[in-house]
């Protein structure tokens, strides 16, 4: 199966497991995935330990007010502001001074088709507001970079010394659009110049290099960004002290509450004991928080990340459960009574499914009783619906796996976009959101809309070119990778280079959807453009979600366990 929760794949059809198969002498498969890192490390702090600290939210609410004062004063869409805008984006304290920040681009969008900035030469500026302009779904015209080209018609060299504007054009470039080929070259020209001054430069500019070229904005997770970014800024001459300790507290702030969710979901979590009953499957409730948290950074969507966490964490149970362990009959069986969602069907499954049937089933109605008291149930058939269609399509692959079947790369990418399970977890991402989320939203994502596929072509490819080689080796369902170059032949290497570009592609999509006019507002939208994000990063350089063990554990410390000294 193909759930890019992680790449669950199986060592092939010769362990036998316990779980009542002695009777009948099944041969199961085992992954023998790696078990939790964390262990208990979330749940052994009691709730009242992790309470913020009355004087530092005082302090933090005192330090918003100087630095919303500091953004009220500034009105003239000058180098100074937008940059202030970066650093505050970059720090990850956007979220509190959304207006301002609005009615600031907007002022500047304004200037920008009045033709106010036609004559800067300043490849920072021009590359700084234009990549906040189209951060906020404004469609501005890239003809802003042609003045940065020689007569040849390629990029000056003189600007390789501008590692402050490369930096910024590299960013800036990253979202582009079809057809803007200035962008595209925009991109290899900073990359390639970037690199070759790196070793050269001293801090905190090579730290800034360094984290663009490594993890540049548009392809990466808000918390993990702004914990990098803290220790940048504070070693730039031209910080703003107030800004930054405020970024600092609200950094600290938001860990608490985020400890607090995560000790609650991994209590959840250990009541079912799904890592000792289920040894099969992938233990890796922190990794599915962090995963969402990414997807809502936010205060405010403490419930949808609850929700959310519960409901990818069930999905990756029951990816293993058809990719792993479950004989095809069970399989078959399981997809009926998914389809069926009847609690009294329980019975006829064996103990594994039953476990997770339940579960599930618990965990839906808890929701639904929940959104039941703000008349918003209606969306529960659509997180209903979302289960019943993955299961039929993991059922599909299962089928081919057990016989031997090889689809074509057509067939195989109609199951996989939803077997990937963004298409799901869009969904469900809308169900624990405000009204913001309308009945009109939960519809246009069912239909796997050209944002939804594109972000699952993302999930889709990103995880075949990381996994690939691990996945045929332990036992499992042809990837993209064997069916591209079986139609179409050609070597692994260049079908890699070509799911690149089809990435590049989908991505240049992902952008397009996001600018104005929108099809819903971007609240909503970013909730499967941030899935997208994540995948770049999880599966950066290996399959993070399933061999957690290496720099997602880094990464996760640094969001969920390291506090920032203030």
């Amino acid at each position: 199966m193909s759930l890019v929760l992680g790449s669950g794949h199986s060592d092939g059809p010769n362990k036998s497991n316990s779980q009542g198969d002695a009777k009948c002498k099944i041969v199961r498969k085992n992954a023998n995935f790696h078990p939790s890192v964390w262990g208990n490390h979330f749940i052994t702090s009691s709730p009242d330990d992790l309470k913020p600290n009355p004087q530092m939210q005082q302090r933090a609410s005192e330090l918003k007010e100087e630095v919303k004062k500091m953004l009220g004063n500034v009105k003239n869409c000058s180098l100074k502001e937008i940059n202030m805008i970066d650093a505050i984006q970059r720090l990850g304290v956007a979220c509190h001074f959304e207006k301002e920040m609005a009615d600031a681009l907007l002022r500047i969008y304004n200037e920008d088709t009045e033709g106010k900035y036609e004559s800067d030469d300043d490849l920072h500026a021009v590359a700084l507001r234009f990549r906040l302009l189209r951060q906020e779904g404004y469609c501005v015209s890239t003809n802003v970079f042609t003045k940065f080209k020689d007569e040849k018609g390629k990029f000056k060299e003189t600007l390789a010394g501008n590692i402050r504007g490369l930096v910024s054009l590299y960013e800036a470039s990253h979202f582009v659009i079809h057809g803007e080929d200035i962008l595209d070259e925009a991109n290899s020209f900073a990359r390639k110049h970037l690199k070759l001054a790196l070793p050269n430069l001293n801090s905190p500019l090579s730290s800034l290099v360094q984290l663009a070229l490594e993890l540049p904005l548009r392809k990466s997770i808000e918390r993990l960004l702004s914990r990098y970014y803290i220790a940048i800024y504070q070693e730039e001459d031209e910080r703003n002290d107030n800004l930054l300790e405020f970024a600092k507290l609200d950094f600290n702030l938001l860990q608490s509450l985020h400890k607090v969710e995560i000790r609650e979901i991994s209590m959840w979590w250990k009541h079912w004991d799904f890592g000792a009953k289920l040894p099969f499957i992938r233990d890796r409730v922190v990794e599915c928080y962090f995963w969402i948290l990414a997807v809502y950074p936010d205060q405010q969507y403490s419930r949808a990340r609850r929700i959310t966490t519960k409901c990818i964490s069930l999905t990756s149970i029951l990816d293993d459960i058809y990719d792993v362990y479950g004989t095809l009959e069970e399989l078959e069986l399981y997809t009926n009574v998914i389809e069926r969602w009847d609690r009294s069907m329980v019975d006829q499954l064996p103990d594994f499914m039953k476990l997770h049937f339940v579960a599930l089933l618990d965990a839906v109605d808890e929701f639904e009783e929940e959104l039941a008291l703000e008349e918003k149930s209606y969306r529960i058939s659509f997180l209903k619906d979302a289960f019943k269609e993955i299961s039929k399509y993991f059922l599909i692959e299962a089928q081919w796996f057990n016989t031997g079947y090889v689809p074509t790369y057509e067939e195989y990418m109609n199951v996989a976009l939803i077997t990937c399970g963004y298409k799901l977890l869009t969904l469900i991402s809308f169900v624990g959101m405000g009204d913001i989320a309308t009945t009109e939203a939960f519809e246009w994502a069912r239909s796997m809309p050209k944002l939804i596929k594109a972000v699952s072509i993302v999930n889709r490819l990103r995880d075949d070119i990381t996994s690939n080689k691990m996945e045929q080796e332990r036992g499992h369902v042809v990837s993209s990778i064997e069916v591209y170059m079986k139609q179409y032949g050609g070597t692994y290497e260049e079908t890699c280079t070509k799911f690149r570009e089809l990435v590049a592609d989908a991505w240049k999509d992902i952008n397009e959807e996001c600018l104005k006019p929108m099809a819903f507002p971007m609240a909503l939208l970013i909730r499967p453009v941030n899935f997208a994000r994540v995948m770049e990063v999880l599966y950066q350089h290996r399959d993070g979600y399933t061999e957690s063990t290496h720099e997602t554990k880094e990464r996760i410390s640094m969001v969920l366990v390291n506090r920032i000294p203030v």
